[in-house]
């Protein structure tokens, strides 16, 4: 199997491929193998392995870039970068151990022997593409011409140029080396590169990766704080793709759920002593406890320190994957800042064999082991024998390379659950499946179960065979690629908890499945958690308290939604929920309690028997019955004396009657409102009330006819009988008897339980209510027709010759009843609630005392204390003279 070389030649010659050190290979003559692409090896330090097919791979073992420094002699003895990162250094040698698993087992990828090229990308966008073309224009120069010949009689791969690429850590180095690769179809699986913006197939075709989008990570973090009651949350990032995209993408999604970020610190690539310790100042005085950062680790030691430096505690630190289990920073001088820390990772497994592996690993002069080399210097902190400069004087003490790793703890050694050394892994194992596959190893024929290597095909097509790749590993993990070459979104939720010996570990406390329902996505266990400073219970973050139950949320002018006033909630209003924006209006007939925080029924109110104004009114109500009583038991005893024969006595039987009613219909408007009061209580007012006046009617117009006759007994009175006297008093009566029974037969009044009063009372008003309220003003109004006719009959008898005028008596109760009921009509009107009962009975009982007092009692004063009045001629104004 090898490339075909009239597309690897095209593409090579019209793209950066075009170098001086590009050659193509000759082919001997007559032999039916097509070309193969032989380039000359780079300058750079690399991790090699000779095999058929030879995967790439970068890998940030330092983490700053600086200007080139090479010692040019044979071999380069130095890279341009600094800062050796010993977990970047687990992950080379995860792959360096998973292609040797490979090409250990016999049932993947028989016969085909795969080999690496590795390199140090520095974790820089420039170091990665100097990287990537030296990758691309690797050869193995020092082959002899005999060997190349042997190996170019059985297969091509040998000088092919790599078919994949496994890497990069950071994003904006994986953009760069994706994009360059994308034209050309060389797959590119990275194992830690989570931008979201990776996922744009337009711009990067060829990308893959077995780390999730950070997407994801987005939605599960937003979750996660929302979940702790976290929404005034501060932001730290770096000027990096990953950090921009990831910050940004928070930002969004966490203003959607209503939290606040109080601020955005960026750490510059270059960032100098002021800057950290402006950030750090910032840090200090911000309100915000909750840190979300988005960086690497090696972005975060320079603040970190200074953190430190300034013994700053309190801050709970939420993390991204980039660095949620760096060991570099688990180190002692950050326990105070950093425990407590909490944040996403991917799921970690215990790969058989790889420990043993990595604990076996020994330095080496032999060229090709400088990165091995550069480990142990580190790791021991000292300087190999062999590498050595005679003409310096070491600075550091000498090792021989025999030192034991085992005694020795570190990010390196430390693969109890190793995470982002899985993903590397995965990726290894996802290429050598995709390539079994593609060089049909399971194929019974001519091979006899071994790969045919000799098949020739161009990078496209092995890129679609890596995309459709499908297998479940040794950890049951079914490991493939969806549309976008992104695996399933599962992730660890770390907690930096320190252990007995004082140590940090990266404990589990639950997981985020972003695949799963919204509602099951986060698990976590709170108990489990420790916080920062080593504290058990949730840390606070908060621009302003939550405001308590009972009251809500009043943003203040010109500053974010977090910080806030708490104002109470309006009366049948409530806020049930800490922390809530609204008050929630109680449903019709209930009411908010003292406290604001749940709605109770309205009390309902109505006019009782027992409240005191009810008392007094009834009391006031049985006095004038009483009254009328005890005058209709006088007028009854005294009934053949003058005075009471004067003007009918059968007419004055009635008035009485009528007034017991009038006082008496008053009763049903006191106490709850039923079915039958509300239809009884106007009908019977509107009745009592013009009976009341139709005898007050007659007795007027008897009066006027008597004194105006000349002689007794004339026909004035003849026309104007007893039995006239009835009939006008039934016709008069009629009317308002019809008006009332057409009213309660065809719009009756019924009880009703007002709202309208319950905003500013808490109270329902139980009443009547009128679904005609013509009916009523009608009512009014022909008792009104018929007080003005008696008070205007009565007002042109006032000065008729008599001593006791009953006239003038008539007159002053009906200046009385029309005062009360002009009165009425507007007080009625704008009273609220059950006030407006008692106004209506307060102008029944003042009517109705001023038509017993003003008729009555004058006569009842005579017939009782001056009998001697109570004669005929008492009756003129001559008389007693």
């Amino acid at each position: 199997m090898f490339f075909d070389a009239s597309v690897a030649e095209r593409q090579l010659q019209r793209t950066w491929f075009k170098e001086p050190g590009l050659k193509i290979g000759d082919v001997r003559s007559g032999s039916s193998l097509p070309q193969c692409v032989k380039l000359e090896r780079s300058e750079l330090l690399a991790l090699h392995l000779d095999g058929d097919v030879v995967i790439g791979g970068f890998f940030p073992l330092h983490y700053v870039a600086s200007d080139p420094q090479y010692s040019y002699k044979t071999k380069p003895e130095t890279t341009a970068c600094s800062g050796f990162d010993l977990r970047a250094f687990r992950w080379m040698m995860t792959m360096v151990f998973a292609v040797e698993e490979i090409n250990r087992n016999s049932s993947l990828l028989p016969g085909v022997k795969l080999g690496y090229q590795i390199m140090d990308s520095c974790d820089h966008v420039h170091t990665s593409l100097k990287v990537l073309f030296s990758l691309v224009s690797h050869s193995e120069a020092e082959n002899t011409t005999e060997e190349i010949k042997t190996r170019e009689s059985s297969t091509c791969l040998y000088y092919s140029p790599v078919p994949a690429v496994i890497g990069l850590a950071s994003s904006s180095p994986t953009r760069a080396v994706a994009q360059t690769l994308g034209p050309f179809n060389i797959p590119l699986v990275s194992y830690f590169a989570t931008c979201t913006c990776l996922t744009d197939k337009q711009l990067y075709p060829s990308f893959l990766r077995t780390v999730p989008s950070d997407l994801f990570q987005v939605r599960g973090l937003v979750q996660l704080v929302t979940f702790f009651g976290w929404f005034w949350v501060g932001t730290i990032g770096t000027t990096d793709d990953y950090s921009l995209y990831g910050i940004q993408a928070f930002s969004d999604l966490f203003g959607q759920q209503g939290g606040c970020v109080e601020f955005h610190l960026t750490i510059s690539k270059s960032s100098t002593v002021a800057e950290i310790q402006k950030i750090a100042d910032k840090l200090q005085s911000s309100t915000a406890r909750v840190v979300v950062v988005f960086a690497t680790e090696g972005q975060l030691v320079d603040l970190f320190s200074e953190l430190a430096r300034r013994n700053v505690t309190g801050i709970q630190w939420i993390a991204s994957e980039a660095w949620v289990t760096a060991s570099r920073l688990a180190s002692p001088n950050f326990h105070s800042l950093l425990e407590g820390t909490l944040g996403f990772s991917f799921p970690g497994v215990s790969i058989p064999g790889l420990k043993e592996f990595l604990l076996n690993v020994r330095p080496s002069p032999k060229p090709g082991m400088e990165f091995v080399n550069m480990f142990w210097e580190e790791q021991f902190g000292c300087k190999l024998e062999f590498q050595r400069d005679n003409a310096g004087v070491v600075e550091k003490p000498l090792c021989t390379g025999l030192e034991d790793l085992r005694y020795v703890y570190s990010s390196y050694s430390d693969v109890t659950k190793v995470r982002i050394s899985y993903n590397v892994y995965k990726a290894v194992y996802a290429i050598a499946h995709a390539l079994h596959t593609f060089l049909n190893c399971d194929s019974v024929g001519p091979s006899r179960g071994l790969c045919e290597k000799h098949s020739s095909f161009s990078n496209g097509q092995f890129l679609q065979h890596l995309k459709i790749v499908n297998f479940t590993n040794q950890f049951h993990e079914n490991v493939y690629f969806d549309s976008n070459g992104e695996p399933v979104p599962l992730y660890d939720i770390i907690n930096w908890q320190k252990d007995s010996t004082d140590e940090i570990r990266f404990i589990k406390v639950g997981s985020y499945d972003g695949s799963a329902p919204q509602r099951q996505q986060l698990h976590i266990v709170k108990d489990m958690t420790v916080w920062t400073k080593g504290q058990s219970r949730v840390p606070l973050s908060q621009c302003s308290a939550p405001c308590p139950p009972g009251s809500r949320q009043a943003t203040r002018q010109g500053e974010p939604k977090c910080c806030f006033d708490c104002l109470p909630c309006a009366d049948g209003e409530i806020s049930n929920q800490t922390g809530s924006t609204e008050c929630i209006k109680c449903p019709e007939y209930f009411w908010s309690d003292k406290e604001k925080v749940k709605c109770v029924a309205g009390v309902e109110e109505f006019l009782s028997f027992y409240d005191k104004m009810g008392i007094i009114l009834v009391a006031i109500t049985l006095l004038g019955f009483i009254l009328t009583t005890i005058i209709t038991i006088v007028f009854h005893r005294f009934r053949y004396t003058p005075i009471v024969k004067a003007n009918n006595a059968e007419i004055s039987f009635l008035l009485l009657l009528s007034l017991k009613l009038c006082f008496l219909c008053s009763l049903v408007f006191i106490g709850q409102p039923s079915w039958w009061t509300c239809r009884l209580r106007q009908a019977a007012f509107g009745i009592s009330f013009v009976l009341c006046l139709s005898c007050l009617l007659v007795k007027t117009i008897v009066v006027l006819l008597a004194f105006r006759a000349n002689v007794p007994g004339s026909r004035g009175q003849m026309l104007f009988g007893t039995s006239q006297q009835r009939i006008l008093i039934l016709c008069t009566t009629a009317p308002q008897i019809c008006l009332c029974t057409g009213w309660v037969l065809g719009a009756p009044p019924f009880p009703f339980r007002n709202p309208n009063y319950q905003a500013s009372t808490g109270k329902i008003v139980v009443e009547c209510k009128e679904p005609w309220p013509p009916g009523f003003y009608l009512l009014l109004g022909y008792i009104g027709l018929l007080a003005f006719v008696c008070l205007l009959l009565a007002f042109l008898g006032r000065k008729l010759p008599d001593r006791f005028n009953e006239a003038k008596f008539i007159t002053f109760s009906m200046l009385i009843f029309w005062a009360v009921w002009i009165s009425f009509i507007p007080a009625y009107v704008s009273s609220p609630g059950n006030f407006s009962v008692a106004v209506e009975i307060f102008a029944i009982l003042a009517s109705s005392y001023g038509l017993l007092l003003c008729i009555f009692v004058p006569k009842c004063y005579i017939i009782l204390l001056h009998p001697e009045k109570n004669i005929k001629k008492g009756m003129t104004r001559k008389c007693c003279r």
